[in-house]
């Protein structure tokens, strides 16, 4: 079983920064491929940014130049450093873990609200 645990998110400012962390609680977390996705009122989940047990990363395009996902594999820990925010950029963001083709792993999400 995977345990996904996000933090991080809040209120900002547009133009303003805000880093998402997800904690995962499992062996061979350098195994799983992690991404972010986040859910807005009335929207459908839609993937923001992943990365490879490799370290190969990729992004939607609405946030390519303003996003970096990373990871620390000895942290258990992905990151989402999220730069230049803009009010559409407003949901609840979601830590997601797989393991080849298994089981997605969702985490209980964190609310981001860019307003000023």
């Amino acid at each position: 079983q995977v345990q996904l645990v996000e933090s991080g998110g809040g209120l900002v400012q547009p133009g303003g920064s805000l880093r998402l962390s997800c904690a995962a609680s499992v062996s061979a977390f350098s195994f799983y491929a992690m991404s972010w996705y986040r859910q807005a009122p009335g929207k459908q989940r839609e993937l923001v940014a992943a990365i490879t047990s490799g370290g190969a990363t990729n992004y939607a395009d609405s946030v390519k130049g303003r996003f970096t996902i990373s990871r620390d594999n000895t942290k258990n820990t992905v990151y989402l450093q999220m730069n230049s925010l803009k009010s559409e950029d407003t949901a609840v963001y979601y830590c997601n873990a797989r393991r080849g083709l298994g089981m997605r792993y969702w985490g209980q999400g964190t609310q981001v609200t860019v307003s000023s």
